[in-house]
This record gives structure tokens, sequence and C-alpha cells, in this order.
């Protein structure tokens, strides 16, 4: 069965680093394209970062861009989530995500890689916990 294993989350304090991983367990990995989603307490999963695949093009939230950069080694079947300058609003479970297939004409792939439900492949999450 394939799946989705993230690793790396951890307790960390304000204006510290992370590096989340994402490890895809099946063979075609480079096929995918790869977001990461978050989930803090009382909220709704919300878009972090996609790549839609390796020298591709790269998507970010308002709210993390400039500190959180994602990247993916093929060869290893993996993606990554390098957070920087951490803040406690950053605390949440980050879950990665896998979306296969292309778009129809015409479309946009940021409209479809910020979307939860673009995507066929989700991983159990890890939690990020970022303290003052």
């Amino acid at each position: 069965q394939v799946q989705l294993v993230e690793s790396g989350g951890g307790l960390v304090q304000a204006g510290g680093s992370l590096r989340l991983s994402c490890a895809y367990s099946g063979r075609t990995f480079s096929s995918y394209a790869m977001g990461w989603f978050r989930q803090a307490p009382g909220k709704e999963r919300e878009f972090v970062a996609a790549n839609n695949w390796s020298g591709g093009s790269t998507y970010y939230a308002d709210s993390v861009k400039g500190r959180f950069t994602i990247s993916r080694d093929d060869a290893k079947n993996t993606v990554y989530l390098q957070m920087n300058s951490l803040k406690p609003e950053d605390t949440a479970v980050y879950y990665c995500a896998a979306r296969g297939g292309s778009i129809r004409d015409g479309g946009s792939w940021y409209i479809a890689l910020t979307n939860e439900y673009e995507y066929d492949l989700w991983g159990q999450g890890t939690q990020v916990t970022v303290t003052t």
C-alpha cells in the first residue's frame, strides 16, 4: 500500500528552524505534485506550500513566504519543508499530500495545489510546536 510518512516535527523556540520530511513509499513519486498543509487547534486545515514537479513551480501561503521552503528529492522519493524564523502561530499539525495527474487545459496549478480536495494521498501528520 502506497503511503506518505512525515517526520521531523517537534518543539522549537520562536525564531528557530525545523525541517520536515515526507517519504513516499510508491514508485511513481516524480509524477506527483506535492503539498504541505497544516491544521492548528480549532482551525481548519490550510495550505502551506506546494511544488508541481522537480524543477517546476513552487507556491507558498503568504503567511510563510520568505520563511519556508519546499523542496523535493525524486531519487529519495521525499519532499521537504524547511521552516525558518518560526513563530508561535506556526504551531500546528503539518501534513504532506500527493496529487497525481495533470491539470485541464487553461487550468491553474496554483488553484489546484492550494486546494486540499485536489490531493489523492495524505500522510498522518507531524506536530510542530513553537514556543515563545
